[in-house]
């Protein structure tokens, strides 16, 4: 089973966000990128599980710059046994999801996998956009996938209950919670990335179909009020007149 994994880079949890040219784009000074946790903790390691399960090879592919690649080498040493890196900024879904979608159309993939959406961007659009170019069946938000010859049995969440589907290969899967576990690599792992193929693709010129006007950070949060505990009739009065709860 050949299986293609879309990686993408995020800020890290901890980033202090702000931005830069009129606020139209991120300020990067200072900036730590981690692997998109959804590509890393369920799309990768549920791919490295089916290989371990089934035989076959894990093949990550990112767009991005050579600045990328020090989170292409924490995929490789999770245990992807290689990566692509396709030569261009990923500035638009559409044009990452083509990119995605020109590079697979060469290498017959059974399976590509993908993080349900990305930690900064929350778009959830390159799955169903790469699935549509290659023409193959789209399943999203999925929370479980086996695959036995050449049909993969799903689970998603939806209202009230999980709904299961089947589908033949090959076939495109975003991946939500529940899909895998985070594994953390260890040592053996880090050394035998440095050596692992990281192959790099030029750019098929994708179109952008969107670009971002303006960024807003959220309004700063109010002080806190303190109340005596023994005076309820200010207590009372706030959250009737200023809070509006009661």
């Amino acid at each position: 089973m050949k299986i293609l994994v879309c990686i993408s880079k995020a800020p890290d949890t901890t980033t202090k966000i702000s931005f830069t040219d009129g606020d139209t784009k991120f300020d990067t000074n200072g900036v730590k990128y981690i692997v998109n946790p959804y590509d890393e903790w369920y799309a990768l390691v549920r791919g490295l599980e089916l290989k371990e399960a089934n035989g076959g090879t894990v093949t990550t592919v990112t767009v991005g710059t050579a600045e990328d690649e020090a989170t292409i080498r924490k995929a490789l040493a999770i245990g992807a046994d290689d990566a692509v890196r396709i030569d261009t900024d990923a500035e638009d879904a559409f044009q990452v999801a083509t990119e995605i979608a020109n590079f697979a159309k060469t290498g017959d993939y059974d399976l590509i996998l993908l993080g349900k959406e990305t930690i900064d961007y929350n778009g959830s659009q390159v799955g169903g956009m790469i699935a549509e170019h290659l023409d193959q069946p789209f399943i999203s938000l999925a929370s479980k996938l086996d695959v036995e010859g050449n049909t993969a049995t799903l689970d998603k969440e939806i209202t009230g209950g999980v709904q299961t589907v089947k589908a033949d290969l090959p076939l495109v899967v975003s991946c939500a919670k529940g899909m895998a576990e985070q594994r953390i690599p260890n040592m053996r792992g880090i050394m035998a990335a440095r050596s692992k193929p990281l192959k790099v693709e030029a750019s098929s010129s994708a179109d952008k179909l969107t670009s971002f006007v303006k960024y807003q950070l959220p309004a700063p949060k109010s002080a806190v009020k303190l109340i005596d505990p023994e005076n309820m009739d200010e207590l009372v009065d706030l959250l009737h007149n200023e809070a509006k709860v009661i």
